[in-house]
């Protein structure tokens, strides 16, 4: 589910593993579907440049912030 409904530290589900996986993609990730060191670093490096609190967990505010990252043609409407 995108943007995810809950803040995602790791995945409890197959939906959540998806939302992850659609997060590591914005950021040019392997899709594992894993909150991997890799994955989390890359949260937190998103989250500070959009001036968000930098906690490295896939909260909404920062799957926002990744879909302005995208072009227009891949996001999420």
């Amino acid at each position: 589910m995108w943007p995810p409904e809950r803040v995602i530290i790791r995945p409890a589900n197959e939906g959540e593993r998806e939302a992850v996986r659609h997060a590591q993609r914005a950021l040019r990730l392997d899709a594992t579907g894993d909150m991997d060191d890799a994955t989390v670093a890359a949260l937190r490096g998103t989250q500070k440049l959009f001036n968000l609190p930098v906690t490295g967990v896939l909260d909404r505010a920062t799957a926002e912030a990744l879909d302005r990252l995208r072009p227009p043609s891949l996001r999420e409407d």
